[in-house]
């Protein structure tokens, strides 16, 4: 059984985010798990200087009703998310392809010798352009329901 590890805020739930999670499963495979690390309200206050839309246990029920989610963890410990993805013990993190141009690794604080030792593979699945939570809200407040 293959164990797919990904995380985020995942505020404001989106088409973006359903693509990734069905990457994810679809990786996973019929009898795998797909388990998300959800990162905490003040964790996220602490990087973007505002609480998220929705609270943590309001994004965490919305993941929890998504087909492609087995488990919500906390991401308990912010910015190191080591502790976090070993006690999920996955054999694959999936994360979008937007990352593959940024430094995905210094941000988890984990390098590729790190993820050999733990036998976990690093997979990048595309990305869905023009949505995020950021695009939503911005539509929102201009009156753009549609772009």
């Amino acid at each position: 059984m293959n164990i797919v590890y990904t995380g985020g805020t995942f505020d404001l739930f989106h088409i973006g985010h359903v693509q990734l999670l069905r990457q994810c499963k679809k990786i996973a495979g019929s009898h795998g798990k797909v388990v998300v690390a959800l990162n905490s309200d003040e964790f996220i206050k602490s990087c973007k200087g505002k609480f998220p839309a929705c609270n943590y246990e309001e994004r965490k029920g919305v993941l929890l009703s998504c087909r492609y989610v087995d488990e919500v963890v906390l991401n308990t410990y912010g910015i190191d998310s080591r502790p976090t993805i070993l006690s999920v013990d996955p054999d694959f993190i999936v994360v979008g392809s937007d990352w593959a141009k940024k430094d995905y690794y210094s941000q988890m604080m984990f390098d590729q010798k790190w993820l050999d030792y733990q036998n976990i593979s690093l997979v990048y699945v595309v990305y869905t352009d023009d949505i995020s939570s950021s695009i939503i809200k911005k539509r929102m407040n201009t009156g753009n329901k549609n772009r």
